[in-house]
Formats: C-alpha cells, sequence, structure tokens
C-alpha cells in the first residue's frame, strides 16, 4: 500500500538539517520521491520511486540553496551594498524614501538605505522618478559605483557607493497625501502613527524590535527545545471562568447565556500537562486580562510559559538565567548569571517595592529612633503612634531639581493614594544643617544625627515620611522613582541606560488582607505552594505563611514570576474552600486530577512582551 504521498523538498541549506534528513531516509519506501526546486515542475525524481535507499541525496549541492526568497526579484537589499561591489549589476526594490532634481533617490527597505543617480541623458527616467510620489515601491536596476570622497554619507552604511540607474519602475505607487511620511527625525503624534501603525512600521526602529523578538524568540525555543528536551504544547484560548486573578474577557455563544474565557494564562493547562506525563512543557503564549492598559502592559500580551515535573525553585532559576544568557540580544550589553536574590521583606523594606530597580542606590532606611525627642512635635507623635513607623531616603545633589511645587505634589500624592498625612522634604545646606518646613523644630543634634544616619552631604534632598508602615514604604517606593524620574529629565545620570539589573524577589507571603473587603486572597494564585516550614500555618494563622513564589525583576520592571504549584488535591481543596472561600467545584477538573497521582511540580512565565519592550526602550 502506498502509505506516503510523494513529497516535495526545498532544502534550506543548512548543513546539519541536510545531514539528519539523509540519514532518516536511509530507509526502504515505495513510492517516495524526492525533487529539487528546478525539477519540481518537470517532475523528474531525484530519488527513485522504487524500493531503494537514498544515497543520491549524497550528489544535492546546498551551495546556492540558502536565502533565495526573493532573489528571483531583486539581488541585494538596500543596506547590503559595499565599496567591494563596485562594477557589480545589481537590482534593488524598495521605498522611495528621498528624490532630488529627478536624479538624485534614496531606496530604504527593512535592512537599510541606498542613494541611486539618475544620469541626466535618461530623461525618460528622471521624469518618472520625479512624478513618483514619496513611498511608492520601485525596482532599480543598475551599476554599483564608488561615490565622490567628498560626497562619503558616514551616516549610511551604504555610503561609500551609488547605484547607478539603468532602468527604474514604480511597482507600486504610494497616494499623494499619506498622512506621515517615514522619517528618522520629526516623527508624527503616536494617536496618528498608531491609526496607521502599516505605515508605521516601516520606521528602521520598528522593523528592528520587532525582527530583534523574532530572533530572540527562535534561540529561546533552540534553547528549550534543543538543549533541554522541553515539548512545545499549545493549549486552547477560550476556555472556562476560573476563580482568582485578574479579571477576565468573556466571549459570547450562540447558545444563550453560554460564555467562553479568554485564558489570562495557561496556568491549569500546564499542570494538567505535568500530570498527564509531559515533564518538561512550553509554548509561547498569547494571554488576556481585563485591566487598563499600562504604558509596559496590553490588555493581551505574550509569554514564554514553562511548566517542569520534579523540580525545585533554584532549579527552575537556574534554567531561566541559561535561557536569557543564552537567548540576550548580541546588540546589548552582556549579562551575567546567576542573578541576585531578595526576599520579599528586603525589597520592600529598601526600595519600598516588591519589583526593585536596582540600578540606582537611594535605599528606604528606617528612622524612626532618630524621630523620639527631635523637637518637631508633629513627627514624634506621629512616630510614637501604634503602628507607625519613619522612614527616609536621599536624593543627592538634588536641591537644584526638587522645588516647593514639586513638594507639593508629592503631599497631594501621599494622601490620595497611600493615606498618609504627607511627606517632609529636608535640604542640606553648605554647613551641615537642615533646612525646610519641620527643621526650624528640629534641634541641631537631631539634625546632625539625621544626615549621618542617612549619608548624606550638602546639596542633598532628605525625603522623609511618617505613618503606617505598608503605606510609608509604598509611598517613599514611589517618590524614589519618581524623583529620579524628574532628575534625569534635568540632565543628571541616575540611571544608565546601559544597564539590565535582573534579579530575582523570593519569600513572598502566601496570602494577604484585601483592604476593602476583609477577605483573605493569595498573593500569586491559588495553586501556589506554601514553604515546607509554614505549612502549619495553614490551619492557624494564614497570614503568616510564606511562598514557594519568586519573580524576576529587570530595570523594576517585574518581567516573569513562577512558583512551585501545590500537587496534594487535600491541601489545593483545603486552601480554596477553607481559606479563600472559593467553591471548590469551579476548580473540580484540577483538584480531581491531583487526585490522579500528580508529580510535584512548578514553572515560570516570562513576559517577552515587557523583555522586548525593555529592550526597545534602551537601544
Amino acid at each position: 500500500m502506498n502509505l506516503l504521498p510523494k513529497l516535495f523538498i526545498r532544502f534550506s541549506g543548512r548543513e546539519k538539517a541536510f545531514l539528519t534528513l539523509r540519514k532518516a531516509l536511509t530507509v526502504n519506501i515505495k513510492s517516495f520521491g524526492i525533487y529539487t526546486a528546478k525539477e519540481r515542475g518537470r517532475r523528474l525524481p531525484l530519488l527513485g520511486s522504487s524500493s531503494t535507499t537514498y544515497s543520491r541525496l549524497q550528489r544535492f549541492s546546498l551551495t546556492d540553496a540558502c536565502c533565495t526568497i526573493g532573489l528571483s526579484s531583486k539581488s541585494h537589499t538596500c543596506g547590503e551594498l559595499r565599496a567591494q561591489h563596485v562594477g557589480l549589476k545589481v537590482t534593488l526594490r524598495g521605498y522611495l524614501q528621498y528624490q532630488r532634481m529627478g536624479k538624485f533617490a534614496v531606496l530604504r527597505d527593512a535592512f537599510g538605505k541606498t542613494q541611486v543617480l539618475i544620469k541626466e541623458e535618461d530623461t525618460n527616467l528622471m521624469s518618472l522618478l520625479s512624478d513618483t510620489t514619496f513611498e511608492s515601491y520601485v525596482e532599480v536596476k543598475g551599476t554599483v559605483c564608488r561615490r565622490p570622497e567628498d560626497q562619503h554619507n558616514k551616516d549610511m552604511a551604504t555610503g561609500e557607493i551609488e547605484v547607478l540607474a539603468d532602468s527604474y519602475r514604480v511597482l507600486g505607487q504610494a497616494r499623494q497625501d499619506l498622512p506621515f511620511l517615514i522619517r528618522d527625525t520629526n516623527k508624527p503624534k503616536e494617536q496618528l502613527r498608531l491609526k496607521y501603525r502599516y505605515l508605521d512600521l516601516r520606521h528602521a526602529e520598528l522593523q528592528r524590535n520587532l525582527r530583534l523578538k523574532s530572533q530572540v524568540a527562535k534561540k529561546m525555543r533552540d534553547f528549550l527545545q534543543d538543549k533541554e528536551e522541553f515539548i512545545e504544547i499549545t493549549t486552547p484560548t477560550l476556555s472556562v471562568n476560573t476563580p482568582g486573578g485578574a479579571q477576565e474577557f468573556v466571549v459570547p455563544t450562540r447558545h444563550p447565556g453560554k460564555f467562553y474565557s479568554l485564558v489570562q494564562s495557561p496556568q491549569t493547562y500546564k499542570q494538567l500537562a505535568m500530570i498527564g506525563g509531559f515533564d518538561k512543557y512550553f509554548q509561547f503564549a498569547v494571554c488576556y486580562r481585563d485591566e487598563g492598559a499600562k504604558p509596559d502592559r496590553q490588555p493581551e500580551f505574550l509569554q514564554v510559559d514553562l511548566e517542569m515535573a520534579d523540580v525545585v525553585m533554584g532549579e527552575v532559576q537556574h534554567l531561566i538565567e541559561n535561557l536569557l544568557v543564552y537567548s540576550w540580544p548580541i546588540q546589548l550589553p552582556t549579562i551575567h548569571a546567576p542573578f541576585p536574590i531578595m526576599t520579599y521583606t528586603e525589597a520592600m523594606t529598601m526600595y519600598g517595592v516588591d519589583k526593585p530597580d536596582t540600578r540606582f542606590d537611594w535605599k528606604l532606611q528606617d528612622v524612626t529612633h532618630l524621630l523620639r525627642g527631635c523637637g518637631a512635635t508633629v513627627l514624634e507623635n506621629a512616630a510614637s503612634e501604634h503602628g507607625n513607623t519613619a522612614h527616609a531616603f536621599v536624593i543627592p545633589g538634588g536641591q537644584t531639581e526638587i522645588s516647593r511645587k514639586l513638594s507639593s505634589s508629592w503631599e497631594d500624592l501621599a494622601r490620595r493614594e497611600y493615606n498618609n498625612p504627607g511627606v517632609s522634604l529636608f535640604y542640606v545646606q553648605d554647613d551641615l544643617k537642615l533646612k525646610g518646613a519641620l527643621a526650624k523644630k528640629m534641634s541641631a543634634a537631631s539634625q546632625t544625627d539625621l544626615i549621618k544616619n542617612l549619608g548624606a552631604e550638602a546639596g542633598d534632598v532628605l525625603v522623609l515620611a511618617v505613618g503606617l508602615t505598608r503605606n510609608v514604604l509604598g509611598l517613599l517606593g514611589k517618590l524614589r522613582l519618581l524623583a529620579a524620574k524628574t532628575l534625569e529629565e534635568a540632565g543628571f545620570s541616575v540611571r544608565s541606560p546601559e544597564s539590565f539589573n535582573f534579579v530575582w524577589v523570593v519569600d513572598f507571603p502566601l496570602f494577604e488582607q484585601d483592604d476593602e473587603t476583609g477577605r483573605i486572597v493569595s498573593v500569586h494564585h491559588p495553586f501556589t505552594l506554601p514553604k515546607e516550614e509554614d505549612t502549619h500555618y495553614l490551619y492557624t494563622d494564614p497570614l503568616k505563611v510564606k511562598s514557594q513564589h519568586y519573580d524576576l525583576v529587570l530595570n523594576g520592571c517585574e518581567v516573569g514570576g513562577g512558583s512551585i504549584r501545590i500537587h496534594d488535591s487535600r491541601m489545593q481543596q483545603y486552601i480554596l474552600q477553607n481559606i479563600l472561600g472559593i467553591d471548590a467545584t469551579t476548580l473540580g477538573f484540577l483538584t480531581k486530577a491531583l487526585e490522579s497521582g500528580s508529580p510535584p511540580h512548578g514553572g515560570i512565565a516570562l513576559e517577552t512582551s515587557l523583555l522586548h519592550w525593555d529592550w526597545s526602550t534602551r537601544r
């Protein structure tokens, strides 16, 4: 029986892949023919269709088999030609970026620009060029010539040469009234660029960014599949609603009252894959969350999602570090593993956030003890209230930029978002005395102690807040970032654009109390395993439990998050029903699956959209 149809293969030119294919095909299969690209039209078999060993594969040449797409229409890209190509006959295709006097033109494609010259005696070509609108897609055939020495353009990679045109034709005419032209400067406003995104995509930086994203994704796949033997599994996008986590989009169906949910992540699916015997899973998953759009996150985003059986937290971290080092863009500064590790408590205490930006110091410090008997009654009383603490940080050299007007906006922020009565600013004078609204009421000794303990110098600004510890830390963490941005906008160097500071944040609380409802909710998600030494607190004091949850932070942005999962169905049901108050039947499919003999497992998701955003903003 003829079990296989005839297969037509155009070889890619990769020697390794070819040799692997040749080895695989040294078998006896009847009626199986393979053809070269040139022979395909004539259906002449490269390999016999009778029962035979396919040894003739050895005669196939790989010399001209790679990078052939599109080369029947053009010989080079617009960014490829150099001085060594002088005298070569070429065919270029690209967008008309500039033209001048009907004889000078610049062609642009995704790879660069090339100047084209039309001879004055070629009046037909000059007329055609003059009538061509910018951004039309054109073809030029001609000869590569060297530019005169005084006309070299060092801003163009092809700046030493130009193409003397023999022929010129318009393949796709652009209309005269395009909303904007593609230029390196004076770009249109973002709203207009988004409305005409297909035009905006022609900008060089967007071409670079999307191609970079594709290259990194390929390297990630190569690493996971070839080096670590992961299997890529695509999970459903339309799913059932699951409790907890972010707000989900709902998709109506043709059945009245019946809806799908768009998955906010493949969390339960990848756990089911572990239970199903796939010990190393990954996919590039599109996730959906019905939340307000942010500068670094949209309602729809992409993440590389991983799950592994029989792992501990350290193994997951080690894998991700190696994955990022392997796939890191060569255009960016090199990163090195292992990444630093910081506990959640350390991050909140020193930086005021659980995703610290470690590119600059400015750490928060507890100064509660320094305010006792300081002389400023307002500060003394606030610091002595039960549950209150005082914290501060230093803005080095910030006096010239941290104005009273800015201070007023910070006080509004403190009251509006952090329920804190305000924030105090002190300016360190040349005589190492403090200046500020409350400074006059503080004793000289208290001022000296505050300056000394914070390590401040003349010209610095001290930012101090007193109140409930959680509110104060959150407020100062926000002000620390706002102050850094203010100084950078004024020309100060605070955070290096060449720095990529990764840090792991671990030992998160497993649960927290919702401020509005008072209910206990999961910090990460309901499937996170508690630390073994804290398991007994599940049944006595759940808010004391620390979790096996880990976040990866890059330059103050959370780019990855994961955990070791609960694989015991009884613990999972107890947490859902008794602690979180979630009807276990809504996740009955998962708890029932866990009863089937689940291996211990854990995973992580890296949000590639955020990584790509961080790369693109620092290029």
